[in-house]
């Protein structure tokens, strides 16, 4: 499916642009099909969308509630919305059916005896009633529909099949076989107590991602997309193959305030895809690069798609370390796709945009540059020490106020209620998710599981090192299919991330590591959403753009087995200068492989100068002084044999 028709003057027509970005996302990314509602059933989602909004902003600024009550208060909200908002089926998507309103009550109902009974159930300690059960086995059964709805059939496959796994415990063969629970214990284990649904999962999605995605919304409303998009052509628009490196940069950028591949690669690739087939790349390049750049703003630090909050609390350690950490990988990730742009469009000859085609910095930074004020101040707030949620907040707040500073920026009353509703709405996808994935890590809590995965996935492997991460990494790939990011972690890190710890790595490492492979995912066939979704835009063939795709983003299947053995690289026990010699090698490396996966350099490589300059560019990525002293001698003498090959082919004018 193509996003635009070319007319007859080669221009590109965006009639109904709007409704065929949309078709994409619904059929790609679950969380972007909702009712478009008007009349009082609109007023009435509006206002309780505005409501959920102002309930969190409140409590950001006097005071968080409770856990429990703060976790319940935030799915009460969420049960209400994804009812009447996401249809049973598509063809219910024009109006609101009796079942949709039973349910959305339903789910409020479940929650509301939370809030009612909130001192009661902790007086009683797990004395559970029947009405207790009952009450907690429909809240299960609701978030599960809610899942069915949004975010799709395979996490919600794998929570049953936790569910199951508790139950049939002692019938389990091996490693796997435990005594079981009764169905009683596993309800209100994953219902009333905060090891299951109302977990840590979902309560990061009450504080911390719920502001982001607020913040998000508000900048969005500013225009901050198109500043993004502007910038990234005013930088690179020039250079050889310029519009793909705009969809780098705006993907990376943009990576910052979104949290899904899919949503972040039909965002920008509605601009960035056109511009590359217009200026010549093939329509499953163009597609793939937008994928893997837009799936790379998942790991791009600060927010990592929220699950730079997640794993803080999950670990116990500071954001910033978090953050920290996520900083060489991600300039590698990109740095990788960035070299194999520009060497794809030397190789095909390929320019850049004229320089009339192009918006002038001057003029967008003096337009539109204070928009990038907010995005200072988080930083500014979390290294200052503030909680993310503090930090948030205070975001919210300031891109309300330059907002203000320009008449084409500014909140007006309406952008201003509309960025409220868009927060709550595009917030449900994630708490359901995050809900869900409460019950497979309650699961896991319950029983063990996730030692229990470690041991056998040791025991599979007869302990091999490289043999396991290679198991853990298919593992976290399968999981990581068409989950949206922070479930993704979630999932990845409770079941995997112990096996890779126990191989020695220090935490970080581990859950960085399936983290990675459970986000590239989206660029990975069969399930590669983010390349589907960009073939869509392109009008080229989905499979080979999620070949193409892989390849640009080869950083991500390396770096994490380097960052494994050597925690260096995620800044874990290093000092600035071993920082600096690492960021550089490793961004010197990048070139050699990228290189090699485009075989192509100054002209292009025979096989030995593929070779070498492949191997040179892995040693240098592995930080080590004789690796680094044995992959820069190989890069320079492909550089050198390179040089003269160069010479040759000008002096005679034929390729060699």
């Amino acid at each position: 499916m193509k996003i635009f028709e070319t007319n007859k003057n080669g221009h590109e027509n965006e009639n109904d642009y709007k409704d065929k970005v949309q078709d994409i996302l619904s059929k790609y990314d679950k969380e972007s099909f909702y009712r478009q509602l008007s009349g009082k059933a609109g007023l009435i989602i509006a206002f309780i969308s505005i409501s959920f909004s102002l309930f969190h902003l409140y409590t950001a600024a006097f005071g968080m509630l409770p856990a429990q009550l703060q976790r319940a208060v935030h799915l009460s909200f969420v049960f209400f919305l994804v009812f009447m908002l996401y249809p049973a089926h598509r063809g219910k998507i024009h109006k609101i059916t009796i079942s949709d309103f039973f349910l959305s009550c339903a789910g409020v109902s479940t929650t509301g005896y939370i809030i009612w009974n909130y001192e009661s159930l902790i007086s009683r300690a797990g004395a559970y009633l029947p009405l207790d059960v009952a009450v907690g086995a429909a809240g299960i059964l609701i978030i599960l529909e809610a899942c069915r709805r949004v975010v799709g059939l395979p996490i919600l496959i794998i929570s049953v099949l936790f569910m199951l796994y508790a139950y049939f415990g002692a019938y389990m063969p091996g490693f796997l076989n435990h005594r079981g629970y009764s169905m009683e214990r596993i309800i209100t284990h994953l219902f009333f107590t905060t090891e299951g649904i109302l977990g840590l999962p979902l309560g990061v999605c009450a504080t911390f991602i719920f502001l982001f995605i607020l913040f998000g919304a508000f900048m969005e409303e500013t225009g901050i997309s198109k500043l993004f998009i502007d910038l990234s052509n005013a930088l690179a628009g020039r250079s050889a193959g310029g519009p793909a490196k705009v969809a780098v940069l705006s993907s990376a950028l943009m990576g910052t305030v979104s949290g899904s591949s899919v949503a972040n690669t039909v965002g920008s690739g509605s601009f960035t895809i056109p511009m590359m087939k217009k200026l010549g790349y093939r329509p499953e390049f163009a597609g793939a690069v937008e994928a893997s750049a837009s799936t790379g703003g998942q790991i791009m630090p600060p927010i990592m798609g929220a699950a730079a909050f997640l794993m803080s609390e999950a670990l116990g350690i500071p954001y910033l370390d978090v953050a920290k950490a996520a900083i060489i990988p991600a300039l590698l990730y990109f740095t990788g796709i960035w070299i194999m742009v520009h060497l794809e469009a030397k190789k095909t000859g390929l320019k850049g945009m004229s320089k009339d085609e192009l918006p002038k910095m001057r003029l967008v930074m003096r337009e539109k540059g204070h928009l990038l004020l907010p995005l200072i101040v988080i930083i500014y707030f979390l290294v200052g020490g503030s909680t993310p949620v503090k930090a948030a907040f205070y975001g919210i707040i300031f891109s309300i106020a330059v907002s203000m500073l320009r008449k084409n920026t500014r909140l007006t009353r309406f952008k201003f209620l509309t960025a409220l509703q868009m927060g709550a709405k595009n917030v449900l996808g994630v708490a359901v998710a995050c809900g869900v994935a409460g019950i497979i890590v309650g699961i896991v809590t319950l029983t063990g599981l996730g030692l229990k995965m470690a041991s056998g996935l040791l025991l599979l492997s007869g302990g091999i090192k490289y043999l396991t991460l290679a198991f853990a990494m298919l593992a976290s790939l399968v999981l990581g299919m068409g989950v949206p990011t922070t479930a993704n972690y979630l999932i990845t890190s409770t079941i995997m991330a112990p096996a890779v710890i126990q191989l020695g790595a220090p935490a970080l490492a581990a859950h960085m590591f399936v983290f990675y492979f459970g986000i590239i995912a989206d660029i990975t066939p069969p399930v590669a959403l983010a390349a589907y979704a960009g073939s869509a835009i392109a009008g080229g063939k989905p499979m080979k753009t999620g070949v193409i795709a892989v390849k640009l983003a080869i950083a991500a299947f390396i770096i994490p087995y380097i960052f494994v053995n050597t925690p260096a690289l995620l800044m874990i026990d290093a000092t600035i200068s071993q920082i600096a010699v690492i960021t550089v090698t490793s961004l010197v490396g990048m070139v050699g492989v990228g290189a090699a996966m485009e075989n192509y350099f100054l002209t292009h490589l025979n096989i030995a100068e593929r070779i070498g300059i492949g191997a040179g560019g892995l040693m240098l990525i592995d930080p080590g002084f004789y690796t680094d002293l044995t992959g820069i001698s190989i890069i320079g003498i492909v550089i050198i044999t390179q040089l003269l090959k160069k010479r040759r082919e000008n002096a005679s004018g034929v390729k060699v």
